[in-house]
């Protein structure tokens, strides 16, 4: 155990003890937590700076007020319900239409009906603080359901796939593609079974893909492969992130990103404390990339001007790959 652990790290695998004291305690004031970890505020702060964001239909946050979410997507064939202080994809309810037969019932993503009661039951849990980091009461969020590129059809299941960036000091360092899957209930989050497949920053294309630690080269479901992918906007969805290091002033933070078939790139979500699984989908540490930000970092130097230095510095081929 001692001899794999040496090795990763000599291979420039970052562990979770050094992120955490070096990199997010020294980057990442605690202050400035809320911002990230309140995703009514994140969308605030975002839509203030210019970033597109999924549109809000309204927030709830109080027990009285969950009976009147009806009202709120009186209009809305589809939404997304949501914690605002919730992580890993708990609480997320994804709405994909109502009943013709019965008006008081609405499809899930996952192809199931709920009630319209059920819906307001599941808000009151979200209020109550029942998915929120701290346990705390909460507000329940309700936004716009956005509907994935095709690019994405042949390698997601029921869900839409996001791409995460690791920014470090405005400095894309690293990208994945977080694909869902049926064991992950259509949702993009590794710890509940999603793909994670690497990018290669220069290009912004899909490498191979990991699932619960292990190498996968096809998805689970549809067989498709998971390398090759073109992403679309790729310029603009790594300036985007970049530009999270303004928004948030967190030097360490991931940055989340949704590509709209009709809207385009929509940042979802940023996180002061971002897994570390990217390593294993690119096959690749962060800490040679993270030491060469800190070579050739310029303060003076915009999110556009750190995106493009971050495709020429960090292209797959210039890579080491590693065996995990």
């Amino acid at each position: 155990m001692f001899a794999l652990a040496r090795k990763l790290h000599q291979a420039g695998v970052l562990g979770l003890n050094e992120r955490n004291a070096n990199f997010i305690s020294r980057l990442n004031p605690r202050q400035l937590y809320p911002l990230v970890d309140d995703k009514v505020l994140t969308k605030e702060i975002a839509i203030a700076a210019g970033m597109p964001v999924p549109e809000l239909y309204g927030v709830i946050d109080s027990q009285h007020e969950a009976e009147t979410f009806a009202e709120l997507v009186a209009e809305h064939e589809k939404f997304v319900i949501k914690p605002a202080q919730g992580s890993g994809g708990d609480g997320i309810l994804v709405i994909t239409g109502r009943s013709q037969r019965r008006r008081d019932s609405f499809w899930l993503s996952s192809g199931l009906m709920i009630t319209e009661s059920e819906i307001a039951h599941h808000i009151s849990n979200i209020v109550s603080g029942q998915y929120s980091l701290s346990g705390n009461p909460d507000k329940a969020l309700i936004e716009y359901c956005v509907q994935f590129d095709p690019v994405f059809a042949a390698v997601s299941y029921q869900g839409v796939p996001d791409v995460r960036v690791i920014v470090y000091r405005g400095y894309p360092a690293m990208a994945m593609v977080r694909l869902p899957t049926r064991a992950s209930d259509g949702k993009a989050n590794l710890h509940q079974g999603a793909v994670g497949a690497g990018v290669d920053i220069s290009l912004g294309e899909t490498l191979s893909g990991v699932l619960s630690n292990g190498l996968v080269e096809d998805h689970p479901e549809t067989g498709a492969l998971i390398a090759g992918l073109r992403i679309p906007h790729w310029d603009f969805i790594l300036q985007s992130s970049a530009r999270g290091y303004e928004v948030t002033g967190l030097g360490y933070l991931g940055v989340d990103m949704v590509i709209d078939s009709q809207l385009g790139p929509l940042m979802l979500e940023m996180n002061a404390r971002p897994g570390l699984n990217i390593q294993i989908a690119n096959r690749a540490g962060l800490r040679p990339r993270l030491a060469r930000i800190d070579q050739i970092y310029d303060a003076s130097a915009g999110p556009e001007e750190r995106a493009r230095i971050a495709r020429r510095e960090f292209p797959a081929n210039k890579q080491t790959s590693i065996e995990f």
